[in-house]
């Protein structure tokens, strides 16, 4: 198992004049910026942050000229193993990692897959990541997702990351293969929580969380649709399920595709590519976000990879095949 030690945390602050009279957890979450609130309100629960040498309540109102002191410990955030997996970065610095996930890798150990996974690969990449939340994973992509994924390598961009997402300032770009003919772009505004019927599937719920997509068709086929998407909120299967909600689901989406259709008299390698895709068509394609030390605003992008470009190939021959 990944064994590192504790990094430890020494800070120290005077509460300026015009913070002077407001919570202690207020007041520490400006002055120690780099941790969040709640991280800031547990350690100031746990009396490792001070005022004037005594203990305090993060609701307790701190003075103008107070010293606040940050003793602290950070502690490694789980119990895996670095192992050492192939990682296609394409992005570094001491700060953050952009890499363009390959299908078939699963992000985060779970039920099913103990290693083998992207978290596990980080920890050999990085070992200090052990020490970050969910080894600075601060989004996710399905196993069989493709596309650009960042990974914070300090708590400090993690917290400023997961802001950003929290804020709506990162942007996610994708493109997918929906089945069905779209005939214009649009907003998909739709809840999205667990399925009632079926615990392992996500669906559009009155009780779920707010999530909201947004799409615009690239190119039309006789029964397809090239899609680009853009994500406002995050949720779990967000795009497989709202493109499903629409009556659009993903090609080869083994949970949300439904009944599976091909256009008539279709070629012997467009009906077989649209039988045997192996995964969900879609591609993390760009992403835009503020690096969390300099403030510049960065964007990456990732090039379709050959499975779906094959299958647009086929797709445009089979179009042009019954033009007019």
């Amino acid at each position: 198992m990944t064994s590192i030690d504790k990094q430890l945390i020494q800070l120290q602050a005077v509460v300026p004049f015009e913070q002077g009279g407001q919570r202690l957890d207020q007041v520490a979450a400006q002055l120690f910026g780099e941790y969040s609130r709640s991280r800031l309100s547990t350690w100031i629960k746990e009396g490792r942050l001070t005022v004037d040498g005594a203990v305090a309540r993060p609701r307790d109102t701190v003075h103008a000229g107070s010293s606040l002191v940050l003793d602290a410990e950070q502690e490694a955030q789980g119990e895996w193993v670095a192992q050492d997996i192939e990682l296609d970065i394409v992005y570094e610095d001491e700060h953050l990692l952009v890499i363009d996930k390959p299908a078939g890798l699963v992000v985060h150990p779970a039920a099913g897959h103990a290693d083998g996974t992207l978290l596990n690969a980080l920890l050999h990449h990085v070992p200090d990541i052990v020490n970050v939340p969910r080894a600075g994973i601060v989004h996710r992509l399905d196993k069989d997702t493709t596309g650009l994924m960042v990974v914070a390598k300090t708590l400090q961009a993690q917290t400023n990351l997961v802001e950003q997402l929290q804020k709506r300032t990162v942007s996610r770009i994708y493109e997918c293969i929906s089945v069905g003919v779209i005939t214009a772009g649009g907003t998909i505004d739709a809840p999205i929580g667990r399925s009632s019927s079926q615990r392992q599937r996500m669906a559009v719920t009155d009780g779920g969380k707010p999530a909201i997509t947004h799409y615009r068709v690239l190119e039309r086929y006789r029964s397809h649709t090239h899609v680009r998407v853009k994500l406002e909120t995050g949720r779990t299967h967000q795009i497989r399920v709202h493109m499903s909600h629409v009556g659009y689901p993903l090609v080869g989406d083994p949970v949300y595709a439904g009944r599976f259709r091909i256009p008539p008299a279709a070629s012997p390698s467009l009906v077989q590519s649209l039988k045997e895709f192996p995964r969900q068509a879609l591609h993390a394609r760009f992403l835009e976000l503020d690096h969390p030390a300099t403030g510049k605003r960065m964007k990456w992008e990732s090039a379709l990879p050959d499975d779906l470009v094959w299958l647009l190939t086929l797709l445009r021959q089979d179009r042009e095949a019954f033009v007019g």
